[in-house]
């Protein structure tokens, strides 16, 4: 069975622990939980009809951990670059994340969905009148299929709730999807040379 090891990238906060226990069935719990340095689960899953087993690595995004990351970068063949829809400054850092992702990963440019997270906020929070929307998400995603496209790989944009568990599987399953799709691109023949 292949194994992927892939990160869960982007500011502290914005859901990428709340979404990565959710995908592994457990509940959602409000409260938040501050990752010290990384998180590492380990997951099975199917991706049209394959199994493969995802490494994956929940990364702190607090600032005071930025040289602790790079360590776990290495051999990171995909990410889910999440940011909050109610918080700005998280969808306008992520091209910091990408960067540190790319430059430190052994591989360079690799596949990313991009997920907007939080948008059970969309219905119940009428106060937040400053929320990312769908359309600034997708195209900050088409601006970085032109710098992915030339290596032959399209990275996508999904929308995405912990709490209510709306595509949290999808968002998985979608990286899955690309990763399959790059490594067939790339020929990387072992997928033993992903884990470390």
């Amino acid at each position: 069975m292949p194994v992927y090891k892939i990160a869960m990238i982007g500011d502290g906060g914005v859901g990428k622990t709340a979404l990565r226990e959710r995908y592994l069935g457990k509940d959602f719990t409000p409260e938040y939980l501050l990752t010290i340095g990384a998180d590492f689960s380990m997951c099975d899953d199917h991706v049209n009809g394959t199994p493969i087993r995802y490494q994956v690595w929940d990364l702190a995004g607090q600032k005071r951990f930025d040289c602790v990351r790079d360590a776990y970068y290495r051999g990171c063949i995909g990410a889910l670059l999440v940011y909050d829809i109610s918080r700005s400054d998280s969808f306008f850092n992520m091209p910091k994340w990408i960067n540190e992702l790319w430059s430190k990963n052994g591989f360079g440019r690799v596949p990313i969905i991009v997920v907007s997270n939080k948008i059970d906020l969309r219905r119940t929070r009428d106060e937040f009148q400053n929320l990312i929307s769908p359309q600034q998400g997708k195209e900050f995603t088409f601006q970085l299929n032109k710098i992915t496209e030339p290596d032959g790989f399209n990275c996508h944009f999904i929308e995405t709730s912990a709490k209510t568990g709306v595509n949290v599987s999808q968002a998985f399953s979608l990286l899955g999807m690309n990763i399959m799709r790059f490594l067939k691109t790339r020929r990387v023949n072992s997928p033993s040379i992903l884990i470390h």
